[in-house]
């Protein structure tokens, strides 16, 4: 396809500049004269000067130009137009790119008076005649003109001024003043034209009826009166005016009135029904008689002959009082263009018709009148298709949005709330590509991976998955810059939901569970029954719950409220754990886990050397209505001194509570019993036995050294101690690390210097002494690996490196030195065999 190329269409030319020549490009166009200069083309000067500029829906771009037009040069009856067009990537024009297109067109044989309606003016061209009285006479010397009309120009042949009829006045015009105004105005030695836009203060609109009878148009062509029926008519554009001219030393005036239709079009039963009057007052005055001579129509300025109206089922009626031509919407010929009403994608049938009418008239002989009418259908909504095509293996959705016609063009997407262009769409995991169909019309395909954060991801049950896409298209129409939006929302289901897992296991003191997260639970949520498991009540109950992102573990304390006892032997009990994964977002039940381990009675039991006994009951599994508090030992007044809801805690001497005791050769046994009655019933319905058992040959050697005093009496009592732990930079524990300087980077054997302060209450009569620390791989104090640093007081005898009590002294910071300990540890790892446990 040329990219520029020409067409001689009557009084007519037109070049079309095609849609690959001009895509993503910005366009400058001028016309240039004959001294080279070239004048832009702007809607002002396009309408004054004989010049259309139109857009086709496919992207290309026309310029029809007048015969008579501004800067053409007419010599004899060949017409020639030079236009310059520059291309350039950016609004700017810089760099950009020019392009010289000149046509020449034979006009032929001119009608005495032409009419010209084109889309942005009116036309009238007029033979300029000289009486023959004024031929024959010979004047012996010229007057000046400039001395009698100063306003008129010197020139031979030019027009003087122009004189519009108002029906309130006339005004005349300077052909300067005419120009400035908007008028254009031009005289070659044979013709007289005027052309006016449109948009001319001096337009009149003028209804024009179509409703006459044969006797009242014959009766109104002979007395040149108005018609009464005009209620029904077409809306012409009139302007009524007469220009002034001079022909030698004789001024002669010449009839320039001009008009063309501007409605007339009717849409019924899918048909465009186009007419217009033969006969239009402003152009008859004085006209006595009248004739046709010509009808001709067609397309884009191309007259379609008979068989070619039929076969596009077209029809032309030429009735005595009107032309009417009826198209088809849809029809060959035409086009539909993309249009936006109120947000809503639509569509308008566009077909670009024109009429030529000829008559005779007993005044101007021949006269040619040339309609070029763009028709427009009113808006009809479009729908758009969405069509959803997955490629399971590649993991991509495939959704292709239209057709569109191919003014459309996709410009950004909104995505999660982000608009983007299209060109960066790709960084957000979006690949768009454009599909061009045979017709011209086009679709926008969208590939998106499922994976893609912006996808959203749904467990449907069984191993579905549902992923659902959800973005907006803004697109927008050339060359009106109408924007519309298409929501787009596919819906894909995948076969590959994989369910969380869980291993459990446990240790002496622990229950754990371990779940491997799957690929539809990131919004589900741990509970415990209907109690959420969060970080915070976690540490509330003592519990360790961490989630490295691939799994989640959880560990709970042996005795603890959210343990379950389902059975209690002499050997062993069974502890159980269940967690249970609920939607974040409807709660629903997912999935749940348990974990269930066999625990020796010895963690429910403490026989302490002094003869104390510590004997922790427990509720089982079906004894839901059991009150913990009112469990009693046989001795019914010794109640429990620590209660929950699942345990009570007892703790007394052997000595007291009903306790029996039973003698061998080798062993002492005591034995009691947890028992719990109903109201007013003596069978208890809970009964656990348990027993301590003593060597009896056994010696413990005792040191005893002699004291002169007494040493102090110790009351047990209970009370708030407020206590701190803190790590000092250096052996001299002058300046503590602070949070700010947390984490701290330590290496392997380098000394780490500990405080634990009695903060409250400052008596002097206290001691604080340690008894136990130990160090874990978490903040819990009782998760797995640990290792002691003192036991009891003492340095772990198992320790390469053993700790280091540091002496506390007084001073200004010191109050109290038996407030403080101090002690200096080696760094450490954890190791599980030979292997460095990372976390």
């Amino acid at each position: 396809t040329e990219p520029m190329s020409s067409e001689c269409l009557g009084n007519l030319l037109r070049i079309t500049l095609s849609a690959e020549y001009v895509e993503d490009k910005y366009l400058s166009l001028s016309v240039v004269d004959q001294s080279g200069t070239a004048w832009e083309l702007d809607e002002a000067m396009a309408a004054q000067c004989g010049y259309t500029v139109t857009y086709s829906t496919w992207g290309s771009i026309e310029l029809r130009a007048s015969a008579l037009s501004c800067h053409s040069h007419l010599e004899k009856d060949v017409f020639t137009v030079t236009v310059q067009i520059k291309t350039s990537p950016t609004p700017d024009m810089s760099n950009a790119t020019t392009h010289l297109k000149s046509a020449s067109c034979h006009y032929g044989l001119w009608s005495p008076r032409e009419f010209i309606c084109e889309s942005n003016y009116m036309e009238v061209s007029l033979r300029r005649e000289v009486p023959q009285t004024i031929k024959d006479f010979i004047e012996d010397e010229l007057e000046d003109w400039t001395l009698v009309f100063p306003e008129a120009k010197a020139e031979e042949g030019s027009i003087w001024q122009i004189i519009f009829h108002q029906p309130e006045e006339k005004r005349a015009l300077l052909v300067s003043n005419a120009w400035s105004a908007g008028y254009g105005l031009k005289a070659t030695d044979s013709r007289v034209l005027l052309r006016v836009p449109y948009t001319a203060a001096q337009v009149q609109l003028v209804k024009v009826g179509v409703l006459l009878l044969a006797q009242q148009a014959a009766r109104l062509c002979r007395s040149n009166q108005k018609s009464s029926l005009q209620d029904q008519g077409i809306t012409f554009s009139v302007l009524r005016s007469s220009a002034f001219y001079q022909h030698r030393w004789v001024i002669l005036v010449v009839d320039t009135a001009v008009a063309c239709p501007v409605d007339g079009v009717d849409y019924t039963n899918k048909t465009i029904t186009w007419t217009v009057p033969k006969y239009i007052p402003p152009l008859s005055a004085g006209v006595t008689s009248f004739k046709d001579v010509l009808v001709e129509a067609g397309v884009d300025l191309h007259k379609l002959s008979a068989k070619e109206m039929a076969s596009r089922k077209y029809v032309l009626l030429n009735e005595f009082n009107a032309i009417t031509m009826k198209v088809p919407i849809g029809a060959e010929g035409g086009y539909y263009k993309t249009s936006v009403s109120n947000g809503q994608l639509g569509a308008k049938y566009t077909i670009n018709l024109f009429l030529k009418h000829q008559w005779e008239d007993n005044k101007w002989r021949l006269t040619k009148h040339t309609i070029i009418k763009e028709i427009e259908t009113p808006f009809e909504q479009a729908e758009v298709a969405t069509i959803n095509n997955l490629n399971l293996s590649a993991r991509l959705m495939n959704v292709t949005v239209g057709t569109f016609l191919p003014d459309v063009e996709l410009v950004n997407l909104t995505i999660e709330g982000v608009t983007v262009a299209v060109p960066e769409a790709v960084q957000h995991g979006y690949l768009i590509h454009r599909t061009r169909y045979a017709n011209g019309s086009k679709a926008y395909v969208i590939q998106v991976p499922l994976d893609a954060p912006s996808v959203k991801k749904e467990y449907m049950g069984e191993d579905m998955r549902a992923y659902t896409l959800n973005v907006t298209l803004t697109f927008i129409t050339h060359p009106s810059s109408e924007t519309f939006v298409i929501p787009v929302i596919a819906l894909s289901a995948v076969k590959d939901a994989v369910l969380p897992s869980a291993t459990g296991l446990c240790d002496g003191r622990n229950l754990h569970l371990i779940i491997t997260h799957g690929n539809v639970d990131q919004n589900w949520l741990p509970f415990i029954s209907d109690w959420h498991l969060t970080p915070e009540a976690a540490q509330k109950y003592n519990y360790i719950l961490r989630d490295n992102g691939t799994h989640l573990a959880v560990s709970v304390p042996f005795l603890s409220s959210h343990v379950s006892y389902e059975g209690f032997h002499s050997s062993a009990i069974k502890a159980s754990f269940h967690l249970i994964l609920k939607d974040g977002i409807t709660l629903a039940q997912r999935r749940d886990f348990s974990v269930s381990c066999m625990f020796p009675p010895s963690e429910l039991i403490q026989c302490l050397p002094n003869g104390t006994v510590i004997i922790t009951a427990l509720k089982l599994v079906g004894g839901e209505d059991l009150d913990t508090a009112l469990l009693v030992l046989r001795d019914r007044r010794c109640k429990p001194s620590l209660v929950t809801e699942k345990t009570a805690t007892f703790k007394f001497n052997v000595n007291t509570c009903g306790t029996s005791r039973k003698f061998n050769s080798t062993t002492m046994t005591y034995e009691n019993e947890v028992l719990y009655f109903r109201p007013g019933n003596d069978k208890p319905i809970y009964q656990l036995k348990f027993l301590c058992s003593y060597a009896v040959k056994q010696a413990d050697a005792v040191l005893y050294e002699p004291q002169k005093n007494p040493p102090p009496s110790i009351k047990p009592g209970s009370g708030c101690l407020a206590l701190s732990l803190k790590l000092f930079k250096e052996k001299s524990y002058s300046e503590p690390y602070q949070e700010s300087d947390y984490p701290v980077v330590k290496y392997l054997k380098e000394a780490l210097y500990f405080e634990v302060e009695l903060l409250q209450p400052k008596d002097a009569r206290l001691d604080l002494n340690l008894d136990d620390c130990w160090a874990t791989n978490s903040q819990s104090q009782d998760s797995l690996p640990q290792w002691h640093i003192f036991i009891h007081g003492c340095e772990n005898n198992r320790d390469s490196y053993r700790t280091v009590f540091h002496k506390v002294n007084y001073s200004l910071r010191v109050k109290f030195p038996q407030h403080l300990k101090r002690f200096e540890v080696r760094m450490f790892t954890f190791v599980q065999g030979t292997s460095v446990l990372q976390e």
